[in-house]
């Protein structure tokens, strides 16, 4: 079938929306008419060329939610007609990483997924009859998509897909790790560096899970403000003195858990050093530039701090995903806020052009 699609050609220039071909989804796989779609940071930095791991030319988009049109052949997840997020995260429930608790992170299709491929090598999008890569294994700046069932997450159907579709990736990235991963502990302090989509979804993680002192560090006052909305305490300017200050709130000990969701080596350094020694976590959902470096004093650790990284919020996307969903619908978290512009597919370009100047949180498609 043909459909219009944002394509990046080449990197570090815009993506051109045209027409391609999507082809029939085979064994296992689904095809999905996506309803609307989030411009998360990670589309950006793909398109500029400054991913190490990045590939073209692909259709990007991977923070999407949309209705089962077809399921192809031994499809037993989803049935036509189901409303869906889409997952760069998949779990197929029977891998090693799938059976055990303590990761999210699924092996099953990980190999050609990271190549742009579905799990079978090859693509179901094609331009002028030669093959355009699957990015992130979603492709979610299109009216629609092929994607294998496993990375597929059966939600609600009552849930507004234009809000869904946030459950992709960043809020249940900030969500996750605060929830999940680092399992903040009932009347905890917990610091947050950055407020943008991961940051703010860490906060009301953090009070969901009954931090009694909630700290959020940003350069924009704008963005403190909806921190506070979703949980904050506390809010502090970023600079040079964010760990004294830290340090002078909690009588000199620090924070039993931060978390960090700017990217910044700088940052990350900030956060471990703002943990409290005994038993406090970092937890690091930033994603650094390529060959950057974190560098951390030995002398914090061995003092019993601890650092972790969380991907997708630790989150087994087909299980946890609905029940965030669950519990956005009733009412514990809000949504509303981060959607700060909406846009069609044509306006893919400024949706980048927004974030790059820090204007609002998410720019959504419409699809």
């Amino acid at each position: 079938m043909r459909i219009r699609a944002a394509v990046l050609e080449e990197f570090a220039k815009p993506l051109v929306v045209q027409e391609v071909e999507l082809a029939e989804p085979g064994p296992k796989e689904v095809l999905v008419r996506l309803v609307a779609c989030g411009v998360c940071h990670t589309d950006m930095y793909t398109a500029s060329g400054v991913d190490p791991s990045g590939y073209a030319p692909t259709v990007l988009g991977h923070e999407g939610a949309g209705v089962v049109e077809r399921c192809g052949r031994d499809v037993t997840l989803l049935k036509d007609g189901d409303h869906v997020v889409t997952l760069f995260s998949p779990q197929c429930g029977e891998c090693i990483h799938c059976a055990s608790p303590l990761t999210n992170l699924c092996l099953a299709i990980r190999e050609q997924q990271n190549l742009g491929y579905l799990p079978d090598g090859t693509t179901r999008l094609s331009l002028d009859g030669e093959p355009l890569r699957h990015f992130m294994g979603t492709s979610t700046f299109a009216e629609y998509t092929v994607m294998p069932e496993i990375a597929l997450a059966r939600i609600d159907p009552q849930a507004p897909l234009d809000r869904a579709c946030l459950f992709a990736c960043g809020l249940s990235t900030g969500l996750g790790a605060a929830i999940k991963t680092a399992a903040v502990r009932e009347g905890s302090t917990c610091v947050v560096f950055g407020a943008g989509m991961v940051g703010l979804g860490a906060v009301a993680g953090a009070r969901l899970r009954g931090a009694e002192r909630i700290v959020c560090v940003d350069m924009s006052p704008e963005r403190l403000e909806l921190a506070r909305g979703q949980g904050a305490t506390d809010v502090m300017l970023g600079g040079d003195e964010t760990v004294a200050k830290v340090l002078e709130m909690t009588d000199g000990f620090g924070a039993d858990y931060t978390f960090e969701a700017t990217g910044n080596v700088a940052v990350m350094r900030q956060a471990v050093e703002a943990v409290r020694m005994g038993w406090g976590l970092c937890t690091v959902c930033g994603v650094a530039g390529r060959g950057e470096t974190l560098d951390i004093v030995p002398r914090l650790l061995i003092t019993g701090r601890r650092v972790c990284g969380s991907s997708f919020g630790g989150l087994k996307g087909r299980e946890d995903v609905p029940e965030l969903i669950r519990r956005y619908m009733g009412g514990e978290i809000d949504v509303d806020p981060f959607i700060s512009h909406r846009i069609s597919l044509d306006e893919v370009n400024r949706g980048f052009e927004l974030m790059e100047a820090q204007d609002g949180i998410r720019s959504v498609i419409e699809l």
